[in-house]
């Protein structure tokens, strides 16, 4: 009995899908690659410690030129991306004040908060006695790149290389300005509330809520148009 013509357009197009379906990829299978570089190329953020020896005998005497300089470099590096507080540790003995005092009162001159300072003393080990600086701050990196043992002319399975997307990656892990902000959001600083009250007051009486701007601040790049 020959089937009729509805039987066989069914038979055909389910032939037809099982055809189609033998020859596709999964997608995000696992058996390549994911197509997301984040997870191929995990940025990773760890704790680096910073430390400076810098000779010092009185506060009189002060650091020499090129200490002194290495000192502030520091410092900046410090109020930069430092994470926490900034130590001094001093030799112990009878000028060990005197020496914490000089470094404390210099690096709050140079815009370190007090409560961020942490002083201590040390025995004078193997007669080092240097003054030693401190902190801690956080970087990000990322595996090296240049995986290319999966050939880029075969295509079949419709997976990226394994080395897709890790430049990208490299590239964020270098320009962040604060690899902590990886790791997660920072918490917000509390409200100005005086700005507040003066937005409210100006809301209520049907004043303009936004800033006044200057003719510096217009944005504009030319009056040429004007």
């Amino acid at each position: 009995m020959m089937p009729n013509s509805k039987e066989f357009l069914r038979v055909a197009s389910l032939l037809a899908a099982l055809a189609a379906g033998s020859c596709a990829t999964p997608y995000n299978s696992n058996d390549g690659p994911m197509e997301d570089p984040a997870v191929n190329h995990p940025i990773v953020v760890e704790p680096t410690y910073h430390s400076l020896k810098v000779a010092f005998s009185a506060p009189n005497a002060g650091l020499m030129p090129d200490d002194s300089q290495h000192f502030d470099d520091f410092v900046a590096d410090f109020m930069q991306r430092g994470n926490g507080s900034i130590s001094i540790t001093v030799p112990s003995g009878r000028d060990s004040s005197a020496t914490i005092s000089y470094f404390g009162e210099r690096m709050a001159s140079a815009g370190v908060p007090r409560n961020r300072i942490l002083v201590g003393t040390r025995d004078a080990a193997g007669g080092d006695a240097r003054v030693e600086l401190g902190f801690i701050s956080y970087q990000a990196s990322t595996a090296p790149c240049g995986d290319w043992s999966t050939s880029v002319t075969y295509t079949a399975s419709n997976h990226p290389t394994p080395n897709f997307g890790c430049a990208v990656q490299h590239n964020i892990a270098a320009q962040v300005a604060d690899p902590r902000d990886l790791m997660g959001a920072q918490p917000l600083a509390s409200g100005d509330a005086g700005r507040r009250a003066v937005v409210y007051d100006n809301y209520k009486n049907g004043k303009p809520t936004g800033a006044t701007k200057t003719e510096e601040q217009s944005g504009a790049v030319t009056d040429i148009a004007k």
